[in-house]
């Protein structure tokens, strides 16, 4: 009897890795109603936010490295990106219009709202990835149309396009990688020196926290509508990737590289991005932080900091995950060819999205040759 394949095993560090920035990411969304008047929680907010969503977009291009566009790829990158896209897109437009009292809320597939803007660069990121495969030097020619994207206000906002191509370095980086590059930032002397490179960061966000515009970070616009003169644009992406790059690889020297008691969350991490989103909005819609402005003093950031990580936290679990799965990683065999169907039951993994994406597969491991 021929021996039956191995099932492709979980990497723990990725998983871990994937929990502990949704948990960052649900966080930070929750200081904002709060942290005005706050000096020390903003220049937690701007060093939070100036890796957390790198990190996120550097490992998507990690786990996208093998993308040659194959159909059982496509069908994955429809079903993990496209789709639930389309679902949460609806949905948070419908959310607002009626949470928010504002029955004039658009819902536009081309303009993301809110925190659906990933799936849609997600989406546009993977298809290119066979592009960036056959460059000699895809990271320069990436930075390029990055700068070049920060001094035009005129790109629009169709699929919130600054923001795909201004972290499209990041997701270019994370495919230049290799596995040797993960375990060279887990060594314990890249562990010690995380330490003084993110105390450094924090004061150096407090001391800038009062001027420093939380735009640059989000990426979401030109150097002119942020104020600035034509040239800050370049020069603001090329100094931002490189901070960002640096507190990335100092976040991941303190990701736990075997099992722990959250490890099994991190296939959840999808869910737990998704849907914090209606918590958070709510929440300010509802007037939650307008009752109680208890909750922007020191003691009440602190409440916001646990409730937000619990919450998240739930949201990642696998209960949740089977219940919006129909959403989140639909099958949706019925859509496609049955020979594309019967390649991505038996076929490879790679293709399936990196948290936070729609597809709670990524991390799986392959053969180190596989790639």
């Amino acid at each position: 009897m021929a021996d039956t394949p191995r099932p492709a095993q979980r990497d723990a560090f990725f998983d871990n890795a994937k929990y502990l920035a949704i948990v960052l990411v649900a966080v930070a969304h929750a200081w904002e109603p709060v942290m005005d008047g706050s000096r020390a929680t903003k220049a937690l907010y701007l060093v939070v936010y100036a890796f957390h969503m790198p990190a996120f977009v550097i490992v998507s291009g990690y786990f996208s490295r093998s993308f040659t566009a194959r159909p059982d790829q496509v069908r994955r990158l429809l079903t993990g990106t496209a789709v639930p896209y389309v679902v949460f897109e609806v949905g948070y437009s419908l959310f607002k219009r009626y949470a928010d009292d504002t029955p004039g809320h658009p819902v536009s597939l081309l303009d993301p709202w809110y925190l659906t803007w990933f799936l849609a660069a997600l989406f546009v990121w993977r298809l290119t990835a066979p592009v960036w495969r056959v460059l000699r030097h895809p990271l320069p020619v990436a930075l390029v149309i990055a700068s070049l994207a920060s001094l035009a206000p005129g790109i629009g906002d169709d699929l919130n396009l600054q923001r795909v191509l201004q972290f499209l370095p990041y997701f270019v980086l994370g495919m230049s990688l290799r596995p040797e590059h993960f375990r060279l930032v887990r060594r314990p002397e890249v562990r010690a020196l995380a330490v003084p490179l993110f105390a450094g960061a924090l004061v150096f966000a407090y001391a800038v926290a009062p001027r420093m515009r939380t735009g640059w970070l989000y990426h979401s616009t030109s150097a002119q509508q942020q104020g600035g003169p034509w040239w800050s644009g370049p020069v603001m992406t090329l100094v931002l990737f490189g901070c960002s790059v640096v507190l990335s690889a100092g976040f991941l020297a303190w990701v736990p590289r075997r099992g722990t008691w959250f490890t099994v969350l991190g296939a959840g991490t999808i869910c737990g991005y998704l849907l914090h989103g209606f918590l958070v909005k709510g929440a300010v819609f509802a007037g939650v932080f307008a009752t109680y402005p208890w909750l922007s003093d020191p003691a009440g950031e602190v409440v916001v900091s646990l409730v937000a990580a619990v919450a998240v936290t739930l949201l990642c679990t696998p209960p949740v995950r089977r219940l919006f799965r129909f959403a989140v990683e639909p099958e949706m065999a019925w859509a496609f060819r049955r020979d594309v169907v019967a390649a991505g039951g038996a076929g490879p993994v790679s293709g399936r999205a990196a948290a936070p994406t729609a597809s709670g597969r990524a991390g799986v491991v392959r053969s180190r040759t596989s790639r």
